[in-house]
């Protein structure tokens, strides 16, 4: 039983309640045609006719980049594309914290407030999804969570068929930087949506079977070079999200210009002469301080000369943990005092106009993640990666521009 001191108490917040109840049943219900002074009839117009197309709010319908239309690429071989995004969702490569094998869901969720129709930004001066190609969501590869051999041959296969299909758009009559494979043919490009970094060895395998050897822009906080780690005792188990660019190097994937951007990892004794001997350089994050953008962007295209490049970060290689994780946390291995997101997509601007074949963006863990900013940094990005496989020279700066129309 209840103190005395309570029943009054308890007794007054039911007494109400129940009378609430009694008032609801007893309040009179008409339809809503009648309290518009309407009378519901067979001639009612219908959702189109009155309201027109069942569009897709920014929080709402399927979920697809940017609500671009989504294809199952794969088993489809009618759909044609350009561009194609592909979600690769595999994680049993990493070394730490696993997660990202939802990294292309949170990726897409965080491009909700994106789309077609208002593709336009200040920062490029273009919209890429009015050039003239075709955008297409190839949704993600079904890859294997139990068997990394048969998962990364999976990726390697899912690729190849994509980069084999023929393109819609001739980008020889459009103003674009666009390579050509051994066959003397253009092929499509590729955003992938990771997973881990371990994603990037197919892709390199696949690639250089149209482009042989390609230099790689990598954003990383990490060199990804590592020979090995301790307690590897198979083949299968050297292949990691920190040891594949020494597999690419072994298989002669990699050209020997290629460069590193953002790293501060700790590093052990023989590491970075490996990394020189793999044909990397190396840009610091705290070059950004000493260097300014403008340098690091010179010092990128230099090294890369006119090189087919394939561009890598979490989040294009976009290792997302290139950023600071105050400002991108949800990934899988993080590191204190990384770049700004605005710096980054600064340098990725500068990039414009070398010879990319693809890219990616890698190492977003939604489980780790605050609001979504991880998600919506990472979604930028590609954003960004479109801007730049269709652009031919870094943007001017917008105030210098004159005014039309964004299309």
């Amino acid at each position: 039983m209840f103190p005395p001191l309570f029943a009054p108490l308890i007794v007054w917040l039911l007494v109400p309640v129940q009378v609430a109840v009694a008032d609801i049943d007893s309040f009179p219900q008409f339809p809503l045609s009648v309290l518009l002074n309407e009378t519901a009839t067979t001639d009612d117009p219908s959702w189109l006719k009155k309201y027109g197309s069942q569009i897709d709010q920014a929080f709402s319908g399927p979920l697809s980049f940017s609500h671009i239309p989504y294809r199952r690429c794969l088993e489809n071989a009618s759909a044609q594309f350009d561009i194609a995004i592909l979600g690769m969702p595999f994680d049993t490569g990493v070394t730490y914290r696993s997660g990202a094998r939802f990294g292309p869901y949170a990726i897409r969720s965080g491009s909700r407030r994106q789309r077609e129709a208002r593709g336009y930004t200040l920062s490029w001066g273009t919209d890429p999804y009015h050039q003239g190609f075709t955008i297409l969501d190839c949704g993600d590869i079904p890859i294997s969570p139990f068997d990394n051999a048969l998962a990364i041959d999976q990726i390697q296969v899912a690729y190849s068929t994509l980069l084999r299909r023929s393109m819609i758009a001739e980008p020889s009559r459009m103003p674009v930087v666009w390579p050509l494979g051994y066959d003397r043919a253009t092929h499509p490009r590729i955003i992938s949506l990771g997973g881990d970094h371990t994603i990037v060895l197919p892709i390199l395998r696949s690639l250089n079977k149209v482009y042989g050897p390609v230099s790689v822009i990598h954003f990383d906080a990490h060199l990804d070079t590592w020979v090995t780690y301790p307690g590897q005792s198979t083949p299968q188990s050297r292949v990691t999200h920190g040891t594949f660019f020494s597999l690419a190097w072994e298989e002669g994937l990699i050209a020997s210009n290629s460069v590193h951007a953002g790293i501060r990892c700790k590093l052990g004794e023989g590491d970075l002469e490996n990394d020189q001997v793999v044909g990397f350089q190396v840009i610091s994050t705290d070059d950004i301080d000493d260097l300014g953008v403008s340098e690091i962007i010179r010092l990128i295209r230099k090294r890369i000369g006119q090189s087919p490049v394939y561009l890598r970060q979490v989040p294009s290689r976009l290792d997302i943990d290139v950023l600071d994780p105050g400002l991108a946390p949800a990934t899988g291995t993080p590191e204190a005092g990384g770049w700004t997101t605005r710096e980054l997509k600064r340098i990725i601007r500068g990039l414009a106009g070398l010879n990319f074949v693809g890219a990616d963006i890698v190492e977003v863990s939604p489980a780790y993640d605050n609001a979504e900013i991880t998600g919506i940094a990472a979604a930028d990005l590609v954003h960004d990666f479109l801007s730049l496989f269709l652009s031919t020279f870094p943007p001017m700066i917008h105030t210098q521009r004159s005014v039309s129309n964004p299309r």
